[in-house]
């Protein structure tokens, strides 16, 4: 802690920024409040996803056998070949934006092929699209985590730190500047009655 001077201009520094921190104060806790909450309804989604995942994997695995038709379900049938994503933000964070996603799907003979293979593709598509948004909603929460530590240290260091210092601080030159005072009004009566003493 750096040494305070115990002077008139100093008082009102302290003073000036006690009324910062105060006033500073409830911003940064409004800010750790929407944090939380933003932080909860991505972890709300998450689980909504991941439930929407297992549901549509369960669905697959009752008819998973016909996928081992020799030639017919090949990995390159769907491929992403672009993610869209916008710009939010949430209490100064910016955050990405799931937006959907283009698929390129494999030429395929509908003669040739089983009836099932279109319900395959657009199930796999629903399962892919779920994934990256997963994905995206898990980067939201990455990012609204470190903003909320961030804030989190700065109402400590001000709850904690900074405004009770800033007190002791403001109540250390008060109590000099009147111990200054007394001693100055003693130090008058003093010469005062010397001066009367001397005359009379």
């Amino acid at each position: 802690m750096a040494k305070v001077r115990l002077t008139k201009n100093e008082l009102k520094k302290q003073k000036d920024a006690l009324k910062r921190f105060q006033r500073y104060l409830p911003t940064l806790m409004l800010k750790k409040q929407q944090l939380q909450g933003e932080i909860r309804i991505t972890e709300l989604r998450v689980k909504e996803l991941l439930v929407a995942i297992n549901n549509l994997d369960e669905t697959f695995k009752t008819w998973i056998a016909v996928f081992g038709e020799k030639g017919i379900f090949t990995d390159d049938i769907l491929k992403i070949t672009s993610l869209k994503t916008g710009r939010g933000n949430v209490a100064g964070v910016p955050i990405p934006i799931f937006e959907g996603a283009e698929f390129e799907i494999a030429h395929y003979d509908l003669a040739h092929t089983p009836m099932w293979l279109d319900r395959a593709v657009e199930c796999m598509k629903d399962v892919l699209l779920l994934k990256l948004e997963a994905e995206i909603v898990e980067e939201q929460r990455r990012r609204l985590d470190k903003e909320l530590r961030t804030t989190t240290q700065r109402v400590n260091l001000f709850e904690k730190i900074k405004i009770p210092e800033t007190r002791g601080n403001i109540k250390k030159i008060q109590v000099y500047l009147g111990d200054q005072q007394t001693a100055s009004v003693v130090r008058g009566k003093i010469a005062k009655s010397a001066t009367a003493k001397a005359g009379g």
